[in-house]
């Protein structure tokens, strides 16, 4: 048997602290309830949910709209929900029109309206796509809400709403991201159509 470190029970022990200690960070819970509410107010109001993010970000963006789109905890009617990473189409010829930093940006501009909620998630804060595409959706009037890190970056003074997950390692961060995405989507389909939280 080998004597080296177990790499996988390592990871599994950072990632229980770092829920553990999530679990006592009341600023976290609360902006978790807020994010909640304000997609409750999106979605009653006729407006749709917008999500992007970059690499395993833009991964989370899709895993996202997709829970709202079809369904998280019970069958119900589906929720309007776009993640703005999939249209290969659109993002190549916005990248190679106009930059990689508008990708996102372009399509605010084209399917955000009055009303919707723009998500982007970046574990730095600082992806300048996901900078540019939260002034886009400040513009159009559009709620903008920052899934991100300890650390924070620049994104957190173009946000209505800040969730950032208490960690400054990656994984941690994104898997913070998810747990407490899954929890708001249940709580939103829950409340919206009466289900079981």
């Amino acid at each position: 048997m080998s004597t080296e470190p177990c790499h996988v029970l390592s990871h599994f022990e950072a990632s229980s602290a770092a829920m553990a200690d999530t679990l006592k960070e009341q600023a976290f819970i609360e902006s978790c309830r807020q994010m909640t509410a304000a997609c409750i107010r999106t979605l009653r109001g006729g407006g749709k949910l917008l999500f992007a993010g970059n690499g395993g970000s833009a991964g989370d963006a899709q895993h996202i709209a997709g829970e709202f789109v079809s369904r998280l905890n019970f069958d119900r009617a589906p929720l309007a929900a776009i993640a703005l990473t999939v249209d290969t189409s659109v993002l190549t010829a916005i990248g190679n029109d106009y930059g990689f930093d508008r990708v996102f940006e372009r399509q605010v501009l084209a399917l955000g309206r009055k009303g919707d909620l723009f998500c982007g998630i970046s574990t730095s804060g600082r992806s300048p796509n996901i900078l540019r595409a939260l002034r886009a959706a400040r513009e159009l009037g559009v709620t903008t809400v920052g899934l991100m890190g300890a650390n924070g970056g620049e994104m957190a003074d173009l946000c209505d709403l800040v969730l950032a997950a208490p960690h400054t390692r990656t994984p941690m961060i994104q898997q913070l991201h998810i747990t407490a995405a899954h929890a708001i989507c249940g709580a939103v389909e829950a409340e919206i159509f009466g289900g079981p939280a």
